[in-house]
């Protein structure tokens, strides 16, 4: 009647007043309860006057019964919410209830009204409240004095922030509400199995720690609070009171921690120096930081000490001689201090380093072993690495600058020692200090460039070579002409010399450490102008030679040239100059060998076979990917004329013998076709909104050469290439056209004949093509790949297949080539399709079983595990049959699926511990070393079921697991001692 306006509020009072007037509490509370249910859905409709009445009537509600004032109370709340409340009534109201209601009596629901009936009044009456002084503040101290529910603290510690952060006035009761909120701390609670409310510890630390640390006036008090806290037993109270000084150094300055700044230092060294938890000491160092950061930022007057250089010069004292052991416990400790408090700002970084660099310096110097220097090398890294937060040296203050040359001596010798860890540390100081803008002077540069050859070239270790090709690229882009002058030619000289002194075992090594070399330094733009033709030059060499190793050496420069690709990827400019050069190239070299192949058999073989093509589809993808719209429309009206017109007026040294037609028939021409392969690189990395000239007929010529090839290797890249292109095709009666026409050709090829295999091939390719794209015709082709499961020929190969649906393929079909792959492709593919296998499982005959297990177990083995996870109950039965066929591929993939099982769902596992015992235990026997591994860590992952579970068989798999102790194979001792370890301590105290 209200919300309609057929009744008012005060009707309704007049209405109830039999109930409201009544002597017996309960009632008259009853009937406040049904008013106040009454307003709180109709509070918005109030006019001014009836708030008014309504307001004095529950006010002086406040001094009934007890029993009636919970009911008041929500009363209260729904006028607090009310926009037309007069001026002055927030403050009457808060009085009456600070006067009148002993909040903390109440329960923890009209606690909470009492909070929410202040948090709103603060919200919209904030002036109001704010005339009242000190007196609202010490009214909500006696409110919240007591509190000790988890729900009403939230809102408690709320109140108190907005008390400080609005600026209400707290006058003389700064300690009393300090005291009223740190009487939680450190806060020791947990919250009970299944809390509908869903607090955590968490919520009510980060809350009080923001009361905490809101205000200076709380510094004081609440100093000494976090120094007894840190010397607390417990390692929760200690990381809490690090925290919150962490915390407070944000808004205290010098006046707030002069006082406390010795005990402090004092508690904060104690621990880092004594403590055995990472977590304590990360928590301490961070504390030091901010205290550091925190005297750095303070303004001070002419009169005023500088308690930065005191705090610093105390730290130094206590910690700067034990960086003089080396050997001793104590070094890394300080270091770590000595760092934390020199990271805060520039000012404390030149103050600690001035003291601490050349002591460091003389140290390395006066400790000749290698471990020792090492240490000596990691703690002047660390000081250089907090230089790089400031970038450029600036000449007037830096302690570093003054000491170049010792350093630049210390990171040199270094990096010609022969201990490789040394070596390792030295590499990584050489990168901090090429990164220090202005540091290194022209000659210094021209030593790091010679000392990263070296190393990356002829260092025998191959951790000091990767780790300086590493350091080469992070420094090329900041020294670019100097790595283009200096370290690129020389890469050059040595991969063009031939050395007849060294073996070739010696120079193929070289040649390789080159080819990385160079792909490593080809961060920058100007460089891979310069290293790309010396890569493509080298290929070219390779290719006119006819040297035993060619097909491996072609291969390695493909893998720099992709590395290059993939480093030019972020640069447009770089990136369009790579695809231009790159591509064309490549595909003149191929076409070049592909046409002297039927002419002149030895010449360019090697670039022909199978794993040189291979290493050349990355290349190309890569350097397609991510090209612009226009630049890959632009690229691709030039290849896909290539191949099908033999159009090759845009590629380098044209001038060919013959012309390129690898979709036309003619065993002469069967080189030719391998380049396909290529074209799928190309075609199947382009972005989804470029367009592919002659796209029908492209995808014609590629079906029909995945049909009729003989060769394996140009059937699946041609159906590779067609399922790419079908899977971005956009939908319509031009793509529900071509894929009939597949669907034709692949029907009558899978029933008989010589090329079923190429047929499945491109049925799977297609297939998968569909599936990730969600097309109603991959149900059709599932079905039908299902249906070959009982073909005796084709059964095994069709079970792989489902493994190739359901993986992620390296070269198309995949989201970094911009296919179509809808986000939960592989749960819609097992929820189709998993009961048809159990169903075809059931029905089949005893030599084709094991074909749908393989096919089952592949689905199981590519499915996130949450999914697996809840069907395993209808599915687990299954599994445990898969382990007993006699096919090692659904072994090992059948193993692999029930490991991270036994450690997400052990409660289902353990209802069949007996048949995964002595499955698992029988397979550490299997002839193939895959599946005893696999077997033996599915054995180590039984200990996680429930130990009770366990312990009956606890003897037995001991006794069992005694014989893989003796395999002839490392890996299978290593996993059966692993596994053997975890079972020998099951049932022990604090397992």
């Amino acid at each position: 009647g209200v919300k309609d306006g057929s009744w008012t509020v005060l009707q309704v009072v007049e209405a109830l007043g039999s109930c409201l007037e009544n002597t017996d509490p309960r009632t008259r509370g009853r009937g406040i309860q049904l008013l106040s249910q009454v307003l709180h859905q109709c509070y918005s409709l109030l006019q001014e006057k009836e708030v008014l009445h309504l307001v004095l009537f529950y006010e002086n509600r406040l001094q009934d019964h007890h029993l009636v004032i919970p009911s008041v109370l929500q009363g209260l709340r729904a006028l607090s919410m009310c926009e037309v409340l007069s001026p002055g009534l927030a403050v009457s109201v808060l009085k009456a209830i600070f006067q009148e209601v002993h909040v903390q009596s109440l329960l923890q629901l009209d606690r909470h009204t009492v909070y929410s009936i202040i948090t709103n009044f603060m919200g919209s009456r904030e002036e109001e409240l704010k005339g009242l002084g000190a007196d609202f503040t010490f009214g909500f101290i006696q409110v919240m004095d007591g509190e000790k529910d988890p729900r009403n603290l939230l809102v408690a510690f709320q109140i108190v922030r907005d008390l400080i952060a609005k600026n209400y006035a707290l006058g003389p009761f700064v300690e009393e509400l300090f005291e009223v909120t740190s009487c939680y701390f450190p806060i020791d609670f947990t919250p009970p199995p299944n809390d509908p409310h869903g607090i955590q510890r968490e919520d009510l630390i980060l809350s009080l720690r923001a009361v905490l640390a809101s205000t200076p006036q709380f510094a004081e008090f609440l100093l000494p609070l976090l120094i007894e806290k840190m010397d607390s037993d417990l390692q929760s109270a200690k990381l809490d009171s690090l925290q919150t000084l962490t915390a407070c150094c944000a808004i205290y300055g010098q006046k707030e921690l002069q006082e406390f700044l010795p005990s402090l230092w004092s508690s904060l060294r104690r621990e880092v120096f004594q403590t055995a938890s990472e977590k304590v000491e990360a928590e301490c160092l961070a504390a030091l930081h901010a205290l550091s950061a925190c005297l750095s930022c303070s303004v001070l007057s002419s009169d005023t000490e500088d308690l930065l250089d005191s705090f610093l010069s105390s730290i130094l004292q206590d910690c700067r001689h034990h960086l003089c052991e080396p050997d001793m416990k104590l070094v890394w400790p300080s270091a770590k201090l000595l760092q934390a408090a020199a990271g805060a700002s520039l000012r404390a970084y030149h103050h600690v380093t001035c003291s601490v660099l050349p002591l460091l310096l003389e140290q390395y110097t006066k400790h000749p072993q290698s471990s020792q220097r090492r240490t000596i090398l990691e703690m002047l890294l660390g000081f250089l690495e907090l230089q790089q937060k400031w970038g450029h040296v600036e000449e007037d203050e830096s302690t570093l600058l003054s000491l170049r040359a010792p350093v630049c001596s210390v990171v040199f010798s270094a990096l010609t020692d022969p201990s490789v860890h040394l070596q390792l540390v030295g590499i990584r100081a050489l990168t901090v200090l090429g990164s220090l803008q202005g540091f290194l002077s022209p000659s210094d540069l021209e030593l790091v460039v010679d000392h990263l050859i070296r190393l990356s070239l002829h260092e025998e270790d191959s951790q000091s070579s990767e780790a300086a090709m590493e350091a080469a690229g992070s420094l090329a882009p900041i020294y670019p002409k100097v790595f283009t002058g200096r370290m690129v030619p020389r890469l050059e000289e040595e991969l063009q010399s031939e050395r007849e002194e060294e073996s070739s075992r010696d120079h193929c090594s070289l040649r390789q450490r080159c080819l990385q070399a160079l792909a490593a330094v080809s961060t920058h733009t100007s460089i891979v102008r310069e290293t790309v033709p010396v890569l493509l030059q080298h290929l070219r060499k390779v290719q006119k030679g006819s040297e035993a190793g060619s097909a491996q050496d072609m291969v390695s420069v493909c893998q720099s040239l992709h590395r290059v690709a993939l480093q030019c990827q972020r640069d447009t400019e770089g990136y369009w100059y790579y695809h231009q050069t790159v591509v064309p190239c490549l595909l003149a070299m191929a076409v070049q060998a592909a046409m002297q192949e039927s002419t002149h058999p030895l010449l360019g073989k090697a670039l022909l076979e199978e794993e040189v093509l291979a290493a050349m589809v990355p290349v190309i993808s890569a350097a397609t990917t991510h090209l612009s719209p226009e630049l890959a429309a632009q690229s691709v009206s030039h290849v896909v004329p290539l191949f099908l017109d033999g159009e090759v007026s845009f590629l380098p040294q044209n001038s060919f013998p013959c012309s390129f037609q690898p979709f036309e028939d003619g065993e002469c021409l069967e080189a030719q076709r391998r380049l396909v392969a290529l074209l799928m690189a190309f075609v199947c990395s382009l972005p989804r909104n470029v367009a592919v000239p002659q796209q029908e007929r492209l995808l014609r010529e590629l079906l029909a050469l995945s049909c009729s090839c003989n060769c394996p290797f140009t059937a699946t890249t041609a159906a590779k290439c067609f399922a790419g292109l079908v899977n971005k095709h956009t939908a319509g009666q031009q793509l529900d056209e071509i894929l009939q026409l597949a669907v034709n050709r692949m029907e009558p090829g899978l029933a008989e004949g010589p090329r079923r295999m190429q047929a499945l091939t491109l049925l799977l390719w297609v297939t998968k093509a569909l599936v990730l794209r969600y097309h109603p015709l991959s149900s059709h082709l599932t079905d039908k790949l299902l249906g070959l499961l009982g073909d005796a020929e084709l059964g095994p190969a069709a079970a792989d297949g489902f493994s190739l649906l359901m993986a992620e393929s390296p070269d198309v079909l995949h989201k970094g080539c911009h296919a179509d792959v809808r986000i939960m492709f592989r749960q819609r593919f097992f929820t189709d399709n998993v009961p048809k296998l159990v169903q075809g499982f059931h029905g089949a005959g005893p030599d084709v079983k094991a074909n749908y297990l393989k096919g089952l177990s592949h689905v199981l083995n590519h499915l996130p595990k949450p999914v697996l996870v809840t069907e395993l109950p209808t599915l687990l039965s299954l599994l445990l049959e898969a382990l007993s066929c006699s096919d090692r591929v659904v072994q090992l993939s059948t193993l692999s699926c029930l490991q991270p099982l036994l450690l997400e769902a052990p409660q289902i596992m353990s209802l069949h511990v007996d048949t995964l015992v002595t499955k698992f235990l029988s397979l550490t026997s299997s002839p193939t070393m895959a599946v005893r591994i696999a077997a033996l860590r599915c054995a180590h992952a039984l200990t996680s079921l429930p130990t009770t579970v366990l312990l009956p068989y606890k003897a037995r798999v001991i006794r069992a697991l005694a014989k893989p102790l003796d395999d002839k194979k490392r890996l299978v001792r290593k996993e059966a001692v692993a596994a053997r370890g975890e079972w020998f301590l099951l049932g022990s105290p604090g397992r």
